[in-house]
């Protein structure tokens, strides 16, 4: 591509020379990813800055620089205001607008985003569409599956991907948005038909400064998707009535609201709920009919979950038959109150939960059904919100019979000092152990559990890691526990 054609997206800039007869192969924001004939662009980052390695773009082949701050090259530098901004654009312009190609749901919220990514993608392929997904789990292009390191990837990797499912004729993608994402503007660009939005609860504190802050950041997936109506493209906000968060989505957004909820009223409902071991049944009730919903997914959050996933599949114009026939088919989410089940006579359960609202519902779901005694094993991460680590513990001391607190992923901080931080405001008279090893937590709680029993362990799900200062070590709480069970049934 012409570099001056894809600057023509740009509307104020400076060469430091002529570039009009200069072309590019591709855009590349990591230095030693460059390549001859590429386009070297300079983003700021927390940890690095791309300025500072604009000489090894440069000894690998980079063409020309873009930059917002001056940069000693002997390439064409092209200044920018806002380099990372130049990015999303830039990226939307190179790569065609692909997202325009194809519908587009995004998903946000504290907790759910999974799951409800899980539940659209089962149903759209039910109807027969061809999906891609990018989220916490993984990325899918169709059938295919790809590694991702964030939750929502950077601007660039994020149309690269879409380019890809655009020239492999997907119809229908969804995506995982986080909080942070939207406010490093990583989805501008992003020409969403749909935005759900799950629920609101503590989380990320280390990186927004409030929960007012918080909520100001998943408003602008609704904000974003502009103030143009197109009859022949409508755009939804998909709204949980029962979060009073949603209030101020309503008013981020120009475009058509669909709610849902059980408590307060709404367009998607569910009614004649009833919640056991074995699964969920309640009645879905919505604009276009109501139909009986048998599910395999247990608790309250994931009839939320199912909730969500209708909502934006109506508004697809997907049918209540294929709405109910994929939540039957679905048998569960990766990580997601995965059962650990190796024959033995008490039940392991892991789950993703890392925030207070997640392990208080995992842990009010399991109270519903079980006959004896709840284990859980919890920690939580290092390098992130400190003011979670004690609501966490009284949340696991208040509903568990046996908690035993452990390492998460300590990342830099002493696991003893997380270890201290959620349990320091805990009542005398609490029962509880501190083991900080993980791997013998969940052997230590194996080892414990009788007949009946439940054991959660809560915080990494579908994680096939540990993070110990800045090193990943393999380890995946479902593997952990099955060699647990084991060996005391060799014991």
């Amino acid at each position: 591509m012409k570099l001056e054609e894809l600057l023509s997206c740009i509307p104020f800039y400076k060469t430091t020379e002529n570039v009009s007869d200069l072309n590019i192969d591709k855009i590349v924001m990591d230095s030693r990813k460059v390549k001859p004939g590429d386009l070297f662009i300079c983003i700021s980052g927390y940890t690095v800055d791309g300025h500072d390695f604009v000489n090894q773009a440069e000894a690998n082949g980079a063409v020309a620089i873009i930059a917002e701050k001056p940069v000693d090259s002997k390439l064409p530098v092209i200044l920018v205001p806002d380099s990372k901004r130049a990015l999303s654009i830039l990226a939307v312009k190179y790569y065609d607008n692909p997202t325009g190609k194809f519908s587009l749901i995004g998903v946000t919220g504290t907790n759910g985003k999974t799951t409800v990514t899980y539940l659209l993608e089962a149903i759209f392929k039910l109807a027969k569409q061809k999906t891609g997904v990018i989220g916490t789990l993984h990325m899918k292009i169709d059938d295919e599956t790809y590694p991702v390191i964030n939750t929502t990837p950077d601007a660039l990797s994020l149309q690269q991907t879409f380019d890809k499912m655009a020239k492999q004729h997907i119809e229908q993608a969804i995506m995982e948005v986080s909080s942070h994402a939207l406010v490093q503007g990583r989805v501008h660009g992003c020409d969403y038909d749909i935005a759900v939005f799950t629920n609101l609860s503590q989380d990320h504190l280390d990186f927004h400064k409030d929960m007012d802050d918080y909520l100001r950041a998943k408003s602008l997936l609704f904000a974003q998707m502009g103030s143009h109506y197109d009859t022949g493209k409508r755009k939804y906000a998909v709204l949980n009535q029962d979060e009073p968060a949603s209030e101020l989505l309503k008013q981020s957004t120009a475009q058509h609201v669909i709610t849902y909820g059980i408590d307060h009223d709404a367009q998607v409902m569910a009614s004649d709920i009833e919640l056991g071991a074995a699964g969920t049944y309640f009645q879905l009730k919505t604009p276009i009919g109501n139909i009986h919903i048998k599910s395999k997914l247990m608790g309250m959050f994931n009839v939320y979950n199912m909730l969500a996933a209708s909502a934006a599949a109506i508004v697809s114009n997907i049918s209540l038959d294929t709405i109910k026939q994929a939540f039957e088919q679905i048998e569960g989410v990766n990580g997601r109150f995965e059962p650990v089940n190796e024959g033995q006579s008490f039940a392991v359960i892991v789950d993703y939960a890392h925030t207070p609202d997640s392990l208080e519902n995992v842990l009010q779901t399991v109270k519903e059904f079980a006959k004896q005694r709840v284990f859980v094993v919890v920690g939580c991460g290092g390098d992130r919100d400190k003011t979670k680590r004690p609501i966490m513990a009284q949340i696991a001391v208040k509903y568990a019979d046996k908690p035993i607190f452990t390492s998460d992923n300590p990342r830099t901080e002493d696991p003893m000092a997380i270890l201290e931080d959620m349990t320091n405001g805990l009542d005398n008279a609490a029962t509880y152990e501190v083991i900080a090893d993980r791997k013998a937590a969940i052997h230590e709680a194996v080892n414990q559990a009788a007949d009946g029993d439940i054991i959660v362990i809560a915080g990494k799900g579908h994680e096939t890691y540990q993070q110990i200062g800045h090193t990943k070590y393999d380890f995946d709480d479902r593997e952990v526990a099955r060699q647990a069970i084991l060996a005391k049934e060799r014991a």
